[in-house]
């Protein structure tokens, strides 16, 4: 459910080594290293450079895996929790910094916990698949241009100005975007509950 950057069948091979795996973890081991830097006031700029560039390169894994077949169980659960972890971690570090509204950060986080519960929810009933929506992706998409773009601003670094308008008209669409797709998230989880409740009623009223 929450795998808003990956895609792919039940069937996928359960490999572990391949090279859009490799990817997905490289990005969560630049996490602390993005961190690190933010929290310095020497090297911020560096740090949310690369900070964009973890982001940017959200679509890079799961375009890989499907292009070259190296789709796998692994792959489906670390390009989303890749995803989730830099933009929590990244959120956290800048609002520390003082770069990022609180306010703003919790719209974000807020929401991320929603559907990671709901994720759970679907994980724990065995056969409940939640497909990914379209307009999840494109809110992810959208926000992780904003935050970045919020923070070069706020930080009064090159075109600050213009980098700060964008990133506030990007996070006001991100925002309502990631909303409604939890809204549709919520709906269809609902409903392959429902749908699989109905089926184990159908057997136990059938019998042996």
């Amino acid at each position: 459910m929450g795998a808003e950057g990956s895609d792919g069948g039940r069937g996928a091979p359960r490999r572990v080594l391949t090279l859009p795996n490799l990817i997905s973890a490289a990005r969560i081991a630049a996490i602390p290293v993005f961190v690190g830097l933010i929290l310095r006031p020497d090297t911020t700029a560096w740090g949310l450079a690369l900070f964009a560039a973890v982001l940017a390169t959200d679509w890079v894994d799961g375009l890989l895996a499907r292009r070259t077949g190296q789709v796998s169980e692994l792959g489906k659960l670390l390009d989303p929790v890749a995803d989730r972890l830099a933009i929590g971690a990244g959120l956290v570090a800048l609002v520390a910094r003082g770069a990022f509204p609180p306010w703003a950060a919790a719209v974000i986080l807020g929401r991320d916990a929603l559907v990671l519960a709901g994720g759970a929810l679907a994980l724990w009933r065995r056969g409940v698949r939640i497909e990914v929506r379209w307009l999840g992706k494109v809110a992810t998409f959208t926000l992780m241009l904003a935050v970045p773009w919020i923070a070069w601003g706020r930080l009064g670094l090159p075109l600050a100005e213009a980098a700060i308008v964008c990133g506030w008209v990007a996070f006001a669409v991100g925002a309502a975007e990631s909303w409604g797709a939890a809204a549709i998230y919520a709906r269809d989880l609902r409903r392959a509950l429902d749908s699989r409740h109905g089926y184990r009623s159908g057997r136990a009223a059938a019998g042996p």
